[in-house]
């Protein structure tokens, strides 16, 4: 329920009403047959806009679906280097490091010591930034090259962007664009529904989904 005395109104199609007293704008919501819906509660008058409600919720609800469907985390994977790796061997780990880092991940890489072989550490640090020099058209050096223990390692971070999940084609047709994330705004609430600020009744409840939706 909007308890200011006034409000700015903005309409169905975004056109500024101007400023007017909120039960005017009750009024007017009802007699669209739409709700007022509070959008920006901290501006000086409050911005309200007349809408659909239930439907604005649904829509609201839908792109937040489809922007999840397409979202991808960056995860973390790791490679594994020995001092004495053979040449076949290390290649191997360079196309499967680039594999991951093409795909928008990124990576740790590491050069495992053992017995006396870590009194000759920099051979695995040579190691290490040989195998960035392998990488760097995909990959930059986030953490250069560290001594941990009998391990030494670096973090390579990927110059490409995460990949999404292919979009799903609708019908037979071409695939629909991605929608972009919603941008971060408060969640407005309805001032109440057109009939109930006509009788002073509690709040209506949200519209239904339409049918060919659900």
């Amino acid at each position: 329920m909007i308890r200011v005395p006034q409000v700015r109104v903005v309409d169905e199609d975004g056109s500024q009403l101007g400023v007017m007293a909120t039960g005017e704008a009750l009024s007017l919501a009802q007699e669209r047959g739409v709700d007022l819906v509070e959008v920006a509660p901290m501006a000086a008058p409050p911005v309200t806009r007349l809408l659909d409600y239930g439907q604005y919720k649904y829509e609201q609800t839908r792109r937040d679906k489809e922007a999840r469907r397409h979202q991808r985390s960056v995860e973390f994977k790791e490679v594994r280097l020995t001092p004495k790796i053979g040449k076949g061997d290390f290649d191997t780990k360079v196309r499967r490091a680039v594999q991951f880092l093409e795909e928008g991940d990124r990576i740790k890489v590491s050069c495992r010591f053992r017995g006396r072989e870590l009194t000759h550490a920099y051979l695995g640090r040579d190691l290490l930034l040989r195998f960035a020099e392998q990488v760097q058209e995909h990959g930059v050096i986030e953490r250069q090259p560290l001594l941990e223990g009998k391990s030494m390692w670096m973090v390579i971070t990927s110059t490409h962007k995460p990949k999404t999940q292919p979009v799903a084609t609708v019908d037979g047709g071409a695939a629909s664009p991605a929608v972009p994330s919603p941008t971060a705004t408060p969640d407005p609430t309805p001032a109440a529904a057109p009939a109930a600020a006509a009788v002073g009744a509690p709040e209506a409840s949200e519209a239904a989904q339409p049918a060919g939706d659900r």
